[in-house]
């Protein structure tokens, strides 16, 4: 009896000795692992990341969708990096030259618009290279099934005899555009909702597999009407820059003659009264949502302001207002691109501003990958 009493006297001084030694690992496991990890989700920045590209002049969809709600999210006080992306447009044919103006272009337009490179910072994508180098990482982790998937890959690709690797590859190198710097938020339109899902999935491969190196992004979609714009000739279609009827479009670059002709022929109904009725009404519903961007109004305010007006008249109300919205905007841009030196600088301090912070990111990632330090 008092043999088999040591014996389990014995067994449980070992069960006690093993559960502090286990106790103690876990506590230490936790330490090192568990509370580095929810303390990296604590330390992360709020942060917007977003991206323009290049490619052809843009239209007043772009700018109200896009150009100017940065200049907002800016006075809002974010803390807002703005790329210009050339990579991106590389994934079709660009004339050298064009590129290059249309970077200039479009950099013109972000400090007319009121992007300030002091508060705001703005700069070439190509010219930090952590972006394809982090795309390298992602795209090992990413799989063919899931970006063939995408609606947009296969839209694209179904016109396509042979379809660019650079296509297949875009929305892996998008999440590398925003996890370089760890975005928190990125403002998007719907249609690329799914992309940024990828870049959530790319976010919760690399943390399982490797560790936590990157936020997971959330998307900010518009609230105003800017997502519904459609074309001028075909309310069917959105705006389009890739559209061959240039009428479809207003240019940022357009004069106040060619904004009230495109205005003026505009494809609307046989019904003269004014409302919003997206769904059976798309042409004159198209106008309002114009004129809601342009004046900052409800679509109702727009409507009951509009009461008594026939469509060809409220055809001249909504130039008007479009007039004066961006006709300030081209005016200052066509100056600005008078000064490509100045441009230049611009984006160039721009770059040397956000290096630190893609080299910051990327060191990490790389050391938990495994790479040489």
């Amino acid at each position: 009896m008092s043999l088999l009493f040591t014996k389990l006297s014995n067994i449980q001084c070992y069960r006690c000795t093993r559960n502090m030694f286990f106790s103690r690992i876990s506590r230490y496991c936790t330490n090192k692992t568990g509370s580095d990890s929810t303390s990296r989700k604590e330390e992360w920045p709020r942060r917007v990341v977003t991206g323009l590209q290049p490619t052809g002049s843009l239209h007043i969809g772009n700018y109200f969708g896009a150009v100017r709600r940065c200049v907002r999210l800016q006075e809002q006080g974010e803390d807002l990096m703005i790329f210009i992306a050339d990579l991106h447009a590389l994934t079709t044919h660009q004339d050298p030259s064009e590129l290059q103006d249309n970077v200039l272009e479009l950099t013109a337009c972000l400090l007319a618009s009121g992007i300030d490179p002091s508060r705001s910072i703005l700069f070439l994508q190509s010219a930090v290279a952590r972006h394809s180098e982090l795309c390298w990482l992602l795209t090992c982790l990413a799989t063919h099934a899931r970006l063939a998937h995408l609606p947009q890959y296969k839209e694209k690709a179904a016109r396509m005899k042979e379809v660019p690797l650079g296509l297949l590859l875009y929305p892996v190198l998008q999440a590398a555009d925003v996890l370089l710097y760890g975005a928190t938020h990125v403002p998007v339109g719907a249609d690329q909702l799914q992309h940024l899902q990828v870049a959530s999935q790319l976010v919760r491969t690399f943390t399982h597999r490797y560790g936590p190196a990157f936020p997971t992004p959330k998307p900010m979609l518009s609230d105003d009407c800017s997502e519904r714009l459609r074309s001028l000739r075909d309310p069917s279609k959105k705006m389009s820059k890739s559209d061959t009827d240039p009428k479809s479009r207003i240019l940022m670059t357009d004069s106040d003659e060619t904004i009230e002709l495109k205005i003026r022929k505009a494809v609307t109904d046989f019904t003269p009264q004014v409302t919003y009725e997206p769904d059976t009404r798309p042409g004159v519903s198209n106008l309002v949502a114009i004129h809601c961007l342009a004046e900052d109004k409800l679509p109702e305010e727009v409507v009951e302001e509009a009461d008594g007006l026939s469509t060809a008249q409220y055809k001249r109300v909504v130039a008007a207002a479009l007039q004066r919205a961006v006709g300030p905007v081209r005016d200052r841009a066509r100056e600005l691109r008078a000064q490509p030196d100045l441009l230049r600088d611009v984006l160039r301090h721009g770059a040397a501003r956000a290096r630190p912070r893609a080299d910051e990111a990327y060191g990490r990632a790389a050391r938990l990958v495994g790479l040489a330090r």
